[in-house]
């Protein structure tokens, strides 16, 4: 970790799928800050809008820094996560990997705030940070529900001082909205678990990387997160709340990214939070029914290997070497 603060090398990967207008807006947003992103890779999980030949037409204005990867099926925002920062650590120059959805549409000093913030932090002490992520907020200008972080529960006064010294908050884990992943952790650490397909992918693999580590959150980094409502991701989530289920279970069983006491909290908060879904939900039999098959499948089954979850999905050569190089890397 030896990069120079606002002089480091940022590669941006954006995941797409199927949501052409606002990947236009979010692709314009990125080719507007004002400190540039070195690197950009657009990862489209098998869009059937266009958006992969929409991507290609803008990423032409960004000539050699500008890359897409078309993959040949859907594999989920955690697959595309982690076929993207694969890409971007394959290049040994590569800092830090700036990952973010489609829809989500960065500030024009949002990559300018990060790299400030990093900068101040590490005049004050070690330079030990290994996330950062945005503030994000919703069209209305407000905070996000959905992704907004908590304070690092038991962290000490002098991380929370050191932090806020910087303008900052520290965390234990972030959203993939909008985060700064330090590629060499990441290296060390490995990917994202390809095999989550949908939610918990984040919080495991930025809590990973913060095990041991520290992490930040940037108020002077600001995205706007483009969902259809303002709400937080328990708000009646349909058939997804399958992947809230198993992917939790899979955490709390199979991974290292959190110690044992955190393990408990986490799990007595999901609980609450599950419960708290059940009761707002307006088809409680389907969320019963998610609750059911994604308990059975947390407790029966694990990840798979992300290079047997990828294989023919049609991820290219330099990122599958990546991939199968840190499968082996202590994940989960």
């Amino acid at each position: 970790m030896t990069e120079r603060g606002t002089d480091a090398r940022v590669t941006a990967v954006m995941v797409a799928y199927n949501r052409r207008a606002l990947l236009g807006e979010a692709l314009a947003a990125l080719a507007a800050q004002t400190r540039p992103v070195d690197r950009l890779i657009v990862v489209d999980n098998a869009s059937e809008d266009g958006s992969a030949e929409f991507a290609e037409e803008r990423l032409a204005d960004w000539g050699e820094r500008a890359r897409l990867i078309r993959l040949s099926e859907n594999t989920g925002g955690a697959g595309g996560f982690a076929v993207g920062v694969a890409a971007a650590v394959a290049d040994p120059r590569t800092d830090w990997v700036w990952v973010m959805d489609d829809d989500t549409v960065p500030g024009p000093e949002a990559l300018a705030g990060a790299l400030a913030a990093h900068a101040r932090y590490r005049e004050t002490g070690p330079d030990n940070l290994a996330v950062m992520g945005s503030r994000v907020v919703w069209t209305d200008g407000e905070d996000h529900p959905m992704n907004t972080p908590k304070a690092k529960i038991g962290a000490g006064r002098a991380e929370r001082e050191r932090a806020a010294a910087v303008g900052a908050m520290e965390i234990r884990s972030i959203s993939f909205v909008s985060a700064f992943l330090r590629a060499a952790r990441v290296r060390e650490l490995g990917l994202p678990i390809a095999d989550y397909f949908l939610w918990n992918d984040d919080f495991e693999f930025s809590a990973r990387l913060l095990r041991g580590a520290r992490g930040l959150y940037v108020p002077g980094s600001v995205v706007t997160h483009k969902t259809r409502i303002r709400g937080s991701s328990d708000q009646d989530p349909g058939p997804r709340f399958y992947y809230e289920v198993r992917n939790k279970l899979w955490v709390f069983r199979f991974s290292r990214a959190l110690r044992w006491w955190e393990s408990l909290l986490y799990q007595a908060a999901s609980a609450r939070r599950w419960a708290r879904t059940m009761r707002a939900s307006a088809d409680r039999a389907q969320l019963r029914d998610c609750l059911r098959r994604g308990w059975r499948d947390g407790l029966r089954t694990r990840p798979r290997a992300n290079a047997r979850v990828l294989a023919g999905a049609g991820v290219p050569a330099d990122a599958l070497d990546v991939v199968e190089r840190l499968d082996g890397a202590p994940r989960a």
